[in-house]
């Protein structure tokens, strides 16, 4: 009995102990802690998604505290987290909604296949391996889905034309689908765009290559810059741009397209 109470009284002693010490040393070493950013953490939408450029939303939380990063740039939230942030700091918030967008129709019946690919099915592998891709057109979706592993709102799919399609009611536009395509075929674009836009990255100067590679592959007739009757588009590096302060919506560039290259953005983004 006696060891027993000996016992219990040395480990009580020794819990005293050290909780004094672990009270001391917190004391000692406390940090203060800015409670803006754990407000800011706390309307944000918890994705850790990477897309506002910085490690999850606790980085960017801290970022937006000390004011180098825009309360704005959580673009997983769109604009009811900007708004949010913005009350949290004291600010206005002025925040556009994105999606992306991608500017391939390459698909199966489309484009024509290198061969068979024997290798890491994953569309950075080929571009690794300086295959660019699986099809005859270099610049063409390569369909191994990189950009749907990357996205973490379950947005993407690789269908059965093999092509990603994008689900737009549940699209955030983080844009880690964009910097995960190694072929540059997916942008954002603010969800509210209003004019054409070019689904062709092809930027191959020769008209009769194309063809063969793809038959929706834009052949830089200028067709579209012709037609345009407010002069919003100009085909640059074999790829029409469209000025958005001009385009009207007029769809006069799509109708004269050969290839079917153009389509508004808004019939897209639905």
């Amino acid at each position: 009995m006696t060891t027993i109470i000996y016992t219990l009284a040395v480990s009580f002693g020794l819990a005293l102990f050290l909780g004094f010490l672990l009270g001391f040393f917190k004391e000692v070493f406390y940090v203060p802690v800015d409670e803006t950013v754990g407000k800011v953490r706390d309307v944000l939408p918890g994705a850790n998604c990477g897309g506002c450029g910085y490690p999850g939303c606790d980085g960017f939380a801290a970022a937006v505290a000390v004011g180098d990063a825009p309360v704005s740039g959580c673009t997983a939230g769109g604009v009811p987290t900007a708004q949010a942030v913005g009350r949290v700091m004291g600010v206005t918030a002025n925040a556009e909604q994105y999606v992306a967008v991608r500017a391939c129709q390459g698909s199966k019946e489309c484009a024509v296949p290198k061969g068979t690919y024997i290798g890491v099915k994953t569309c950075k592998a080929t571009k690794t391996l300086g295959i660019n891709g699986t099809k005859m057109c270099s610049y063409g979706c390569v369909g191994f889905g990189d950009c749907v592993t990357v996205c973490k709102f379950d947005a993407i799919e690789i269908e059965e034309d093999g092509l990603p399609h994008i689900d737009y009611a549940k699209c955030t536009g983080c844009g880690m689908c964009v910097k995960a395509c190694p072929q540059f075929i997916l942008s954002t674009v603010p969800s509210n765009r209003k004019g054409a836009i070019a689904l062709c990255t092809n930027r191959n100067p020769n008209k009769t290559v194309i063809l063969k590679q793809c038959k929706t592959g834009c052949i830089k007739c200028g067709k579209c810059e012709k037609n345009c009757p407010e002069k919003a588009i100009v085909v640059t590096n074999g790829i029409p741009v469209v000025d958005y302060t001009k385009c009207t919506s007029c769809g006069e560039c799509i109708k004269g397209c050969p290839t079917h290259v153009l389509a508004l953005v808004e019939d897209i983004v639905k």
